[in-house]
Formats: C-alpha cells, sequence, structure tokens
C-alpha cells in the first residue's frame, strides 16, 4: 500500500487553489467547507465557482444565510439544479445561527439537515481535522485503482469504501487529514483521472496494483446504467400589453421544490396532444407552438413543447415579472431552457 507522505508531499507542490479552500497555514473556515461540499454534489468544481463567489458576497457568513429569505436563496442558487439542497442549506444555516457554530463531531454534523455520511465525513476531515476519508468519485477511482477492486460499481462501492478507510489509518495521514482529504480530491481530478490516467506523474504510481496490472485505465468497473424514461410536459408563455409575463412557483416540497416556472401542464409518460396541452393553458389566448426545450434530469428524460400568446391583459394565477428581468429570478435551468428557446436569455 503506498504511503501518505508521498501524496501529502505531491500535494504541498501541485495543490489547486480553489475559492473555498484555505491558503497553508489558515484555518479552514467551516462554514465556506460547508458551502463549497453541498454546491459541489452532483457538480463539477469548474461550474460550482462561480456560483460559490456570488453566493458568498450575497451571504457572507452563517448568520446572514439564515437570516436570509427563502426566495432570496433560492434566487442565489438558481442554476446550480438539485434544489432540495438549497432548501436544506437554509435549514442548516438556520440551525447552525441557533446553536452558535457548527458542531465538530461526525455525529454533530450529521444531525444537521442535507448532510448525510459523506458530507459529514467531508465537511468534519477538511474544517475539523477528524480523521476520516470522504468517499466522492474522484477518492472512489483513486482507491479502486490503488488496490485493483475490479468489483463493478455499485457493487463494489463497500470495498472501495474499506480500502479508503485504510490508506486514511496511515500515520501521515492522521497526522494531516485536512490535507489528506485534499489531496485525494486533487489526486483524482488532476492525475488519476477517469480516462487515459496520468500515471507516469502519479506520486503513488509504485504502489499502485492496477497500474502494476495494466488495468488502471478500465477501473472502477460500473454496471450498464438504465436507460432514463421519456418524459413530456408543455409550458406557456403569456406576455402582457406591458411586456411582462406570467409565472408561478412550485410547491415547496418535490421536484424543483419552490423554484420559479412557466405555467404549464404535469410532466408525463405519454405526449401532451395540442388540444390537451391547451387545456391547461393559464387562460383563453390565442395560443400559437412556440419551440421546444429539453432537459436530463437524475431519472428522467423531459420534452417541451413551447405555446406562446400576446393578450392585454392577464388574468391567470401567478405573478407577473417584466420578460427582460428575468435573470433574477428562481429559474432552475430547465426553465431557462425555455426562456431560451423564446429568445429570452
Amino acid at each position: 500500500m503506498p504511503r501518505a507522505a508521498a501524496l501529502l508531499t505531491w500535494y504541498d507542490r501541485h495543490r489547486r487553489a480553489m475559492p473555498w479552500r484555505a491558503l497553508p497555514g489558515e484555518i479552514p473556515d467551516p462554514y465556506r467547507v460547508w458551502l463549497s461540499e453541498i454546491m459541489l454534489q452532483q457538480t463539477t468544481v469548474a461550474a460550482v465557482a462561480p456560483y460559490y463567489e456570488r453566493f458568498l458576497a450575497r451571504f457572507p457568513e452563517v448568520q446572514a444565510l439564515a437570516r436570509a429569505e427563502e426566495e432570496a436563496v433560492m434566487q442565489a442558487w438558481a442554476g446550480l439544479g438539485y434544489y432540495a439542497r438549497a432548501r436544506n442549506l437554509h435549514a442548516c444555516a438556520k440551525a447552525v445561527a441557533a446553536a452558535g457554530a457548527f458542531p465538530t463531531t461526525l455525529e454533530g454534523l450529521q444531525a444537521l439537515p442535507g448532510i448525510g455520511p459523506y458530507t459529514a465525513a467531508a465537511i468534519g476531515s477538511i474544517a475539523f481535522a477528524i480523521p476520516v476519508v470522504p468517499v466522492d468519485g474522484n477518492v472512489e477511482r483513486v482507491t479502486s485503482r490503488i488496490f485493483a477492486i475490479a468489483a463493478p460499481l455499485p457493487a463494489g462501492k463497500p470495498a472501495i469504501a474499506a480500502a479508503a478507510q485504510r490508506l486514511g489509518d496511515d500515520q501521515d495521514a492522521r497526522a494531516r487529514p485536512s490535507d489528506f482529504t485534499q489531496a485525494l480530491f486533487d489526486l483524482g481530478a488532476t492525475i488519476c483521472t477517469p480516462t487515459s490516467p496520468a500515471c507516469v506523474l502519479c506520486p503513488w504510481q509504485e504502489g499502485c496494483a492496477a497500474r502494476a496490472q495494466g488495468i488502471a485505465a478500465e477501473l472502477p468497473r460500473k454496471a450498464p446504467k438504465k436507460a432514463r424514461p421519456l418524459r413530456h410536459g408543455a409550458h406557456f408563455w403569456l406576455t402582457d400589453a406591458q411586456g411582462r409575463v406570467l409565472l408561478r412557483r412550485r410547491p415547496p416540497r418535490g421536484l424543483l421544490g419552490g423554484m420559479t416556472e412557466l405555467p404549464g401542464t404535469p410532466w408525463r409518460d405519454t405526449p401532451w396532444p395540442e388540444a390537451d396541452a391547451l387545456a391547461h393553458a393559464p387562460q383563453l389566448a390565442h395560443w400559437r407552438p412556440a419551440g421546444t426545450a429539453s432537459h436530463g434530469f437524475t431519472h428522467f428524460e423531459l420534452a417541451i413543447t413551447l405555446y406562446a400568446a400576446e393578450v392585454p391583459s392577464i388574468s391567470g394565477e401567478g405573478f407577473l415579472r417584466p420578460a427582460d428581468a428575468l435573470a433574477g429570478e428562481a429559474l432552475p435551468s430547465v426553465m431557462r431552457k425555455c426562456l431560451a428557446a423564446m429568445g429570452v436569455a
């Protein structure tokens, strides 16, 4: 098994600079660590960085986030997806602000809204130097290759997680748990990449069983994915004489809970004939087909047909916003695709 010291020496030279990461010698800020970990769930570092900086500028400390209205939090989150995270983020901030600080144990962290075992381990190791290895995709990939664990995912996850903790049991890893966790993240992101791993540059190349067997690029193996089902919906772009568009708020719980959307039909497994779709229109008008949009969710693909109409005044349920001022609304990515199809940035 490779030694943690080699990885930490590499990390001290090649660590990535990221807006939420403490500089060498600095004490990590639990608020920044927590915020980044919630944002990074199901999202890439490149996608998160600009959102993180804007969010932090708006809510620079956990108390500011706790005091904010939920609508302001959802607006700041719009575009990052998985919107239950934003609601849990807000609830967690309130709990931490009420307690006066983040808990410093894995059990305490995991008791907070939106923090599961992985996120608790990531925050605990990075912010509070708890000697535990959080297993994200990068750590999973590195570990499966170091130990040549060939069992396909997801069945191989328990064996990989157990092996990752063995890496963290090294004396040098336990002495620097925050740096060791981030070193594993960086190794997987920059060297031990999903395809074409740069093994000749890896500080752990000599201890990698998959490299010795010539199978590093094949691991971790994954069971074939099932095709995502296709669902269908129709949404309506209705404007009045003042150039305002009708919007509505989705229910507070469930998919895209609390987010803003164009009025529309339910999403179902079969296409909506035009007459059936228009029965769900927010009001009687001369509706015309106005394009299509598509979006991929975790468990299904969505195909949307858009209809547009202009009326002197709007009587449908919801609220009105100027069509040229929608950037600040809490619109999820699927709705921004609908806006783009309508020619609205």
